[in-house]
């Protein structure tokens, strides 16, 4: 059963001034196009079909704002590094990103990296953003179901390579539950 019973989107923000008011606590979900994002955000809430989930990449275009609870959000964000979205639509989002960093609700990110790709110069961007932001960031390397025990493990090593103690890492798998509990942890901790 869901802890998120009452679950909802709050609000599809196209702009910053669509916000809901900076109160309470929000995590932000992020990563590449067709990484996961929608799949983690209703895992992490057990909540099927909370977040639309889509093939084809590029679907989320807008910061989605999910209630959880009264003042408890997650934050879908677009996802990056596909050109499904127009210069103009992806120009739009840069100033939305950048006014999500300055909200004080927001304590976290998740950064889902498909595992089977590791991480991306559009990765990297976002942790440099994390980090002048101040925020902690799991990354989780979703996906891990698809890969077999040894390419988790290389993937696992070259990621936390390539981290180097910027973000902590972890395998993740909407689909058989890897690392699940450990992400649902992490969320509740932030959303206090």
């Amino acid at each position: 059963m869901s802890t998120y019973q009452h679950a909802a989107l709050l609000v599809s923000a196209a702009h910053a001034r669509s916000f809901p008011p900076d109160l309470g606590a929000e995590v932000a979900i992020a990563g590449r196009s067709n990484a996961g994002k929608s799949s983690a955000i209703n895992a992490l809430t057990a909540r099927r079909g909370l977040a639309r989930t889509a093939k084809l990449p590029g679907r989320t275009r807008l910061l989605n704002f999910f209630e959880l609870a009264p003042l408890r959000r997650i934050v879908d964000l677009p996802g990056y590094g596909y050109a499904a979205a127009s210069e103009a639509e992806r120009a739009s989002w840069a100033p939305m990103i950048s006014a999500l960093a300055a909200r004080t609700s927001l304590r976290g990110l998740f950064l889902i990296v498909d595992g089977r790709r590791g991480l991306l110069a559009g990765d990297e961007e976002l942790l440099a953003w994390a980090a002048a932001a101040q925020l902690p960031v799991p990354v989780l390397l979703g996906k891990s179901d698809k890969l077999k025990r040894a390419e988790l493990r290389q993937a696992l090593a070259a990621g936390a390579a390539r981290l180097a103690n910027r973000a902590t890492l972890q395998a993740f798998s909407a689909v058989d539950g890897t690392g699940l509990e450990q992400a649902r942890r992490q969320l509740e901790d932030w959303l206090k």
